[in-house]
């Protein structure tokens, strides 16, 4: 009995470390759907860690008080705020490092033909262009209808998908500028349930489930 409680009070407690949440940068670039992206912010936040980029055009819409305070936010005048000299960090190659997947949501008609043609004029261009493609990237577009029906979307979207990056689509409904057909963003829940379920899927695959 004494022994049994002495091996009890030195057997080797083995402690796991959960892992840690997943990484997610969101981005929203110039489109009146940015007005939704403080809500995609909150869908994320409770599942990943999540820091946002936004584009200057973006800041017309978004409302910085409906981000969750724990998500840090990043504009084009942090690029190089903190850049003095070689070998101090440069802001869209450290958040291109600490992200395991990037969605831009809202995806303007204007971000996309950026990406397209591999500009990169401001943050969330620059961390596109500067990705490491074994890690997703997530797009969620929002145009107007003809826009969205333009020739040259195709092409762009085309450009996309040979990078490896994951479109979702937009949706039909009555559109901001008054016309109704496709263009939409697709709502933030949506959004939020595609990533998360393509992230757990491919980590349940790296782990050798089968269920």
């Amino acid at each position: 009995m004494e022994n049994g409680k002495r091996d009890r009070e030195h057997m080797e407690v083995q402690i796991t470390t959960p892992p840690r949440k997943p990484r997610v940068l969101l981005a929203a670039s110039g489109s009146v759907a940015a007005i939704k992206f403080g809500n995609l912010c909150h869908c994320f936040t409770e599942w990943a860690e999540v820091r946002a980029v936004v584009s200057k055009s973006s800041l017309h819409f978004l409302d910085r008080l409906s981000l969750p305070g724990e998500v840090a936010l990043y504009t084009d005048e942090d690029e190089w705020s903190s850049w003095n000299k070689i070998g101090d960090p440069v802001l869209h190659i450290e958040l291109r490092r600490w992200a395991d997947v990037m969605v831009i949501a809202p995806l303007s008609a204007n971000t996309l033909a950026k990406i397209a043609g591999g500009l990169c004029d401001n943050l969330l261009s620059c961390i596109v262009r500067a990705w490491d493609y074994s890690k997703p990237v997530f797009v969620a577009p929002a145009m107007n209808t003809l826009m969205w029906d333009n020739p040259f979307t195709e092409r762009h979207l085309c450009s996309l998908d040979e990078l490896g990056i994951t479109l979702i689509p937009p949706i039909k409904k009555r559109l901001a500028c008054g016309d109704y057909g496709n263009g939409a963003m697709a709502e933030p829940s949506l959004i939020y349930s595609t990533v998360r379920l393509f992230w757990e899927s491919q980590a349940q695959k790296l782990s050798g489930g089968t269920s």
